[in-house]
């Protein structure tokens, strides 16, 4: 593959560095708003999985009470940030971030329950994301 094929092949992650460079130009935005959208992240799998008809099939649960784990899992880790104060809470939050990115990475790497391109995305907005709040704090 040439070298602009394969660029032009990484469209995702291109749009998810304006994302995080448009995102974090100013500085941090608020811990409640980076919080939130730890919680933000899981629901949006749960919708894809939900429209791709890819929880599980008729009596296989595990996809859907992997994402559903997975939903709660940040959401908790989302709580404890903001339970916390300053740098802590955005260290937290950044560490969250990175899990999110992991996530991104396994379900990239499956294949299933959300697109690849949007897991490629969500990865690399969530790695430079992370990035960026240690970067900031």
């Amino acid at each position: 593959m040439t070298t602009i094929r394969f660029l032009a092949h990484r469209w995702p992650a291109w749009l998810a560095l304006a994302l995080a460079v448009a995102t974090f130009a100013d500085g941090l935005p608020p811990t409640s708003f980076l919080a939130a959208l730890l919680v933000v992240m899981p629901l949006c799998y749960l919708a894809f999985g939900a429209v791709r008809r890819d929880l599980g099939a008729p009596g296989d649960r595990r996809p859907l009470a992997v994402q559903t784990a997975g939903l709660v899992v940040f959401c908790a880790w989302a709580a404890v940030a903001l339970l916390l104060d300053g740098r802590t809470a955005l260290y937290v939050v950044a560490a969250g971030w990175f899990a999110h990115a992991l996530w991104d990475l396994a379900h990239h790497h499956g294949g299933r329950v959300v697109p690849r391109a949007w897991a490629e995305w969500c990865g690399v907005v969530d790695l430079s994301g992370a990035l960026a709040i240690v970067l900031l704090v």
